[in-house]
């Protein structure tokens, strides 16, 4: 357990790491900051100086904000269904060490001895713009969190096999899983955050089950994998699409589904 909880801490953190979004964000907050001077920092500081207190200031926030938005996202999984919420509650949380290093940088930079009552004070003040760097993050970069927080494969994806590849029959089994309101046919199965949407003829549901799992439950469905992420019932494709170079199938209803590379032969074979 406590190795998996590792592996997906490290693989949802590189996500924030490797963002250029991240970093042009961060760069841009700084530069804000370090302009204008808030809190008396104009007139107490240099233009150097004050550009260095607040690059160290917010790498120190956004750094402690990062890594307890992403372990809130992992651990609370279980108690709550949305990645938004889980995310501010880790935000929220993170304010209290925030405060601490405040007070910190504080007295790097000032002279000024911390005390626990004016780094209390500091964390209350430092809610606020921890929601809001939650807010941002999470309308950025949520997809490539969710994504990331699939399961590596352990090998490259194979095209489809024959797992994936269904011929018509009994009823899904993952169909027990719905409300009896939303029982019918199968049209397709995407992940969202750490659920699978079951789309039917009938309505569609979030279910917490892991997409590889999802597809061990379509029973005869006829269908095709296109994505790690993507699932289509074969009745349900009008037919396939090209743009800058990446193929999408079409469905019925005029959605257009992306098709990856391991499966994008398959697909045209099957469909184009």
């Amino acid at each position: 357990m406590d190795h998996t909880f590792l592996q997906s801490t490290l693989r949802e953190l590189q996500v924030f790491w490797r963002s250029p979004r991240l970093w042009g964000t961060f760069l841009t907050v700084v530069l804000v900051f370090a302009i204008t001077g808030p809190y008396g920092t104009f007139t107490r500081l240099m233009p150097g100086a004050r550009f260095g207190y607040w690059l160290v200031l917010h790498a120190m926030a956004w750094s402690i904000a990062i890594v307890f938005s992403i372990v809130a996202e992992i651990l609370l999984r279980k108690w709550m269904a949305g990645m938004f919420a889980r995310m501010m509650t880790g935000s929220v949380i993170s304010a209290l060490p925030i405060g601490f290093g405040i007070s910190l940088v504080d007295l790097a930079f000032f002279g000024t001895v911390p005390s626990v009552t004016n780094s209390l004070r500091q964390s209350l003040t430092s809610i606020p713009l921890c929601l809001l760097f939650c807010f941002l993050t999470y309308m950025t970069m949520h997809r490539q969190i969710a994504i990331a927080a699939e399961p590596p494969p352990d090998e490259k994806p194979a095209p489809p096999t024959a797992s994936e590849i269904k011929a018509p029959s009994a009823q899904a089994p993952i169909l027990s899983r719905l409300k009896p309101e939303n029982r019918g046919p199968l049209v397709r199965l995407a992940v969202r955050d750490h659920y699978t949407e079951v789309v039917t003829s009938r309505g569609h549901e979030l279910i917490l089950l892991r997409f590889g799992d999802a597809l061990m439950e379509i029973g005869d469905t006829e269908g095709m994998r296109l994505h790690r992420s993507h699932w289509i019932a074969t009745g349900h494709v009008a037919g396939l699409k090209r743009d800058n170079g990446k193929l999408f199938v079409i469905t019925r209803d005029g959605m257009e589904m992306p098709v990856s590379r391991p499966y994008a032969d398959a697909v045209r074979r099957r469909f184009g």
